[in-house]
């Protein structure tokens, strides 16, 4: 697909772009919207699901996907992925309870999980490395436009129409994407049968199922020693072994084992991994401290927000005209990194008296960061590996950022708990014990939780069923746990900050080989394997 003409790879990169697009904006969109399609549908005790069970389809169908389209191509799997996520995505409109909404969610992850994967893989196909680094950037740029609009676009169509349109409003871009890249994208030729690591496959679901759901349910559903914790964990861990067992014989394993020899490949995975969690972790967190701390409100807070996406799409843009231009990347990674890092830890240093425009600055700074180091680990997996690898090579990149993220995500919130935990005992102490007392049991447990922080109304309700002798411990309370909750987002700032900061310094160790300035094997892809054999 190298040698197709310019003006049709154009053509080629607008319809995977739309089909990402479409996928990645139906993921952001449902956060806003999520309230009111509870209120329809109920099931409260079960809104979690709907997240972790598109995590954990997609997560899995990225990796399986990968390496089958290193065999057949990736035409059939972009086709069907986008297919199938067109299903799932009208199928959510029609649910009628909690439990289907979950079961089309599922279908959605394995639709996305396709996309995602063949999408990233499909760019080294169409470009040599020296010319996929605009591409990967104009790629994230997209993930940027969607977290913008998606959150409100969702909220204004809960507002104005029937919750349903969150699901079915941009399936035309799904239909139109799957029409264009039938038509326009290139079919691999037939290539002889492979048998399929059906074992391995499986092995490697089990390995990861039990370790997403055991880092989204610990230390929130249940505690961090408990036996289903613990029995999580020992699952993934002896799936893990038998997994490695079976892809050492496996005749065209999933996940070839030999990739992780490749310093490049297993050093960018594992910055890949860090820098999933600490994403997540500034886009999790800020909106909590802008709306519980600060007291925004969540308009506000999107707006303080929408700066951080912005400047990781400029960022993701300039950074990948600079790679294409001068084909160096590790100086981008590393200034990208530092830059996150230095923006996450000036928002360490927060308290209830920070300004909207400082929180604003410093989202700016994070984005910025985020933006130049985002695409380029992608890059470096896709240039240190031969290009009959790419899939399984891409979809690893996918992979490990989304453990990443779901690992930052729950390790970030037990940091948080348990800060405001011990900050809130200590300044309960100052009150006095007759003084916290005189309130009703239920009001202090109620105004314990941070969430009542962002409900005014709740507060307000509050305060109406107190004594007018007691609004004053009231408002002392309401002071304390604004303050605790201060105290508690900073740490986890400061903790994702560490975190960047790691990856910044294991980027040292990636040593930078040429960006190969074709995809064919010739004397520059000679030297390129010299180099790639100098870094096992």
């Amino acid at each position: 697909m190298e040698h197709l003409e310019y003006r049709k790879k154009i053509m080629i990169m607008i319809a995977i772009m739309s089909a990402m697009l479409f996928a990645s904006i139906n993921q952001t969109i449902i956060g806003t919207a999520m309230p009111r399609i509870i209120s329809a549908l109920g099931g409260m005790e079960y809104y979690s699901w709907i997240f972790t069970i598109y995590m954990l389809t997609s997560s899995i169908m990225s990796i399986l996907v990968g390496k089958l389209s290193d065999l057949y191509g990736r035409k059939p799997f972009i086709l069907f992925g986008i297919a199938v996520f067109t299903i799932g995505s009208f199928m959510s409109g029609l649910s009628q309870d909690i439990f289907q909404l979950i079961i089309y969610r599922g279908i959605q992850g394995i639709g996305a999980g396709m996309i995602m994967s063949t999408s990233f893989t499909a760019v080294g196909d169409l470009f040599s490395p020296r010319e996929r680094g605009k591409w990967q950037g104009l790629m994230s740029g997209v993930f940027g436009l969607a977290s913008v609009f998606g959150p409100t676009l969702g909220g204004w169509i809960v507002d104005n129409a029937d919750w349903h349109w969150v699901f079915w409003i941009f399936l035309p871009f799904g239909v139109i994407a799957f029409l264009m890249i039938w038509r326009l994208f290139p079919s691999q030729q037939k290539k002889e049968a492979y048998k399929i690591d059906y074992l391995g496959s499986l092995m490697l679901t089990l390995t990861i199922v039990p370790l997403l759901l055991a880092f989204s349910w610990g230390g929130k559903d249940y505690d961090w020693a408990s036996s289903q914790i613990i029995g999580l964990f020992a699952t993934t861990l002896i799936a893990l072994l038998i997994f490695i067992l079976i892809e050492r014989k496996a005749q065209n394993p999933v996940l070839p084992l030999d990739l992780f020899k490749n310093k490049i490949f297993s050093l960018s995975n594992g910055i890949g991994l860090i820098l999933g969690a600490g994403m997540f972790g500034a886009i999790m967190y800020m909106p909590i401290f802008i709306q519980g701390v600060i007291g925004a409100s969540a308009t506000k807070s999107g707006f303080v927000m929408m700066p951080l996406t912005l400047s990781m799409v400029v960022a993701s843009a300039i950074g990948g005209q600079i790679m294409t231009k001068t084909g160096k990347y590790k100086f981008l990674a590393l200034l990208g990194l530092a830059t996150m890092a230095s923006g996450l830890y000036s928002i360490s240093f927060m308290d209830p008296d920070t300004t909207i425009m400082r929180a604003t600055a410093s989202m700016i700074v994070v984005g910025f960061g985020l933006g130049l180091s985002f695409p380029v680990f992608t890059l470096t997996v896709q240039n240190a590996v031969e290009h009959q690898q790419l899939g399984v090579a891409t979809a690893s990149t996918q992979l490990f950022r989304s453990i990443g993220g779901t690992i930052g995500v729950s390790l970030l919130g037990t940091v948080m708990n348990r800060s405001m935990q011990s900050e809130m005992e200590e300044n309960m102490k100052s009150l006095g014990g007759s003084q916290a007392n005189a309130l009703p049991p239920e009001i202090v447990e109620k105004m314990a939780n941070p969430q009542v922080l962002m409900d005014v109304g709740q507060m307000k309700k509050m305060a109406s069923e107190l004594p007018a002798d007691m609004l004053g411990m009231f408002e002392q309370i309401i002071g304390i746990v604004r303050s605790s909750l201060s105290y508690a987002i900073t740490h986890v700032f400061l903790v994702g900050a560490i975190m960047i900061f790691f990856g910044f310094l294991l980027t040292f160790f990636i040593k930078e080989i040429p960006l190969r300035t074709s995809n064919q094997s010739n004397e520059n892809e000679t030297r390129f394997n010299q180099h790639q054999k100098e870094s096992i």
